[in-house]
């Protein structure tokens, strides 16, 4: 049986302190639901009602697009080694686009990566903590060095022309809070 609580603890901070990678999910009322695995140093968590994370840009930005329309989120730990555990916490999140006023109080609580994006807060409503006894065992090599090199080889005008062509819209068609610049007004 898994137990409910309302705010994440100090030991369930440390929990999801040290594991590597975190899923989110995200869904408008009709559409596609959206999961996405998250890594590298992206995650804080600076009071046990709030979690925030830095999204690098990939090749959609699905979590953005279903934010906008319906702020539910769910986030995902689980063990690969040790105790087995599964740690989800369920809220609401908004995301702040590069250039926002949250971003520039936030944005330095993260590493500078050339593919930074968006800054995601979420809003804890309620924590829930379950065995995880039928995940699987896996060994952790390390980060994976790609997304970096990637970004920076773009500079920043071939960062802002990839978001414009993969970035503003979610695979719906709905609309980000990354601007369409080929957007009539």
């Amino acid at each position: 049986m898994g137990k409910q609580l309302t705010s994440l603890s100090n030991r369930l901070i440390d929990f999801i302190e040290d594991q590597p990678i975190f899923f989110v999910a995200t869904a408008m009322k009709e559409g596609r639901i959206n999961l996405s695995p998250k890594g590298m140093d992206t995650l804080r968590i600076p009071d046990p009602n709030t979690v925030l994370w830095l999204n690098l840009t990939g090749s959609g930005n699905e979590t953005a697009a279903h934010l906008r329309a319906d702020p539910r989120i769910t986030i995902k730990w689980c063990t690969f080694k040790g105790e087995p555990r599964i740690l989800r916490v369920y809220g609401t999140a908004r995301t702040y686009a590069e250039g926002t006023d949250f971003w520039e109080r936030h944005s330095g609580l993260f590493p500078e990566y050339a593919g930074s994006r968006q800054l995601v807060a979420v809003r804890v409503a309620s924590v829930l903590i379950s065995c995880g006894m039928g995940v699987p065992l896996m060994e952790y090599k390390g980060e994976r060095e790609l997304l970096e090199p990637w970004a920076s080889g773009l500079g920043l005008e071939g960062m802002h022309a990839y978001r414009q062509a993969k970035n503003t819209k979610s695979l719906d068609g709905h609309p980000t809070d990354i601007p369409d610049e080929n957007r009539k007004p």
